[in-house]
């Protein structure tokens, strides 16, 4: 048995009912392009692969994908033994001609960088079914105005439809976590639902830098009162009653370099 090293931040899955409740979410039917990201040791795997005949899995630790390959190697598993993060997902798409279909039971350490990694591409992805830390599910599917509502809401927003599906409990998982997990259906725009570009990243990273500061202050380096007054926004309001849509307004306004 392959055990679970911390410098990749691996949690086994092994609740049967979370499995299945996964699974049911996922709904993959034969032919579908899935993408596992950190299989581990293959506890969706086998579900997924004899629902859908075949699929593309991305494992870093050597060990564990030896394990796999001689698991499921005869069975459709098409193995890459390297760090999701240098994975090129649309090369992957195009030689499919199909939108990929991601899956995954995402290390905490790597989660915002990976999300971010693989919406660089998004007419490559179809949708992502993935599971990470509680919180950090409840940032990306929070509305304008509440607590958990920040830069990584605001920055996915333009690109996927997000929902928070299901909590699973630390027992599920050998070993346990000291946190909870969440479960969540991000669904991929092939464009953006407005226009982005650097600049957008740039104020939104700014905005919410000192989330105490009013948005007067926290974008006065790029813009004063009048222009965001221009957009009909408040510019006393503080960066998180903003809507990801009014973020992509005044980012407009910040003179292209």
């Amino acid at each position: 048995m392959v055990f679970a090293r911390k410098r990749f931040g691996q949690n086994f899955l092994h609740d049967r009912s979370v499995i299945a409740h996964i699974i049911e979410a996922i709904n993959p039917k034969p032919g579908d392009p899935i993408v596992e990201i950190g299989p581990g040791r293959g506890a969706l795997t086998e579900d997924l692969l004899q629902a859908a005949g075949a699929l593309d899995a991305i494992e870093i630790d050597r060990d564990l994908a030896a394990d796999l390959q001689q698991r499921f190697g005869d069975r459709g598993l098409h193995l890459h033994v390297t760090d999701a993060l240098r994975f090129d997902f649309a090369a992957l798409s195009e030689a499919k001609d199909r939108r990929l279909r991601i899956i995954g039971n995402l290390p905490y350490n790597i989660s915002t960088p990976l999300l971010f990694h693989l919406l660089k591409t998004p007419a490559a992805i179809l949708d992502l079914h993935i599971m990470l830390q509680r919180e950090v599910i409840e940032r990306i599917c929070a509305e304008a105005g509440s607590s958990e509502y920040g830069r990584l809401t605001v920055m996915l927003a333009p690109w996927v439809e997000a929902e928070h599906l299901f909590d699973v409990g630390p027992g599920a998982f050998r070993p346990a976590p000291e946190v909870w997990s969440a479960v969540a259906r991000l669904t991929v725009r092939q464009e953006p639902a407005f226009a982005v570009d650097a600049r957008y990243g740039q104020l939104v990273t700014a905005a919410f830098s000192q989330r105490r500061k009013t948005l007067r202050n926290a974008v006065r380096q790029w813009l004063d009162v009048a222009a965001i007054e221009s957009c009909g926004i408040d510019p006393a309001a503080r960066p998180e009653t903003l809507k990801p849509s009014e973020f992509a307004a005044l980012a407009q306004l910040i003179p292209a370099r």
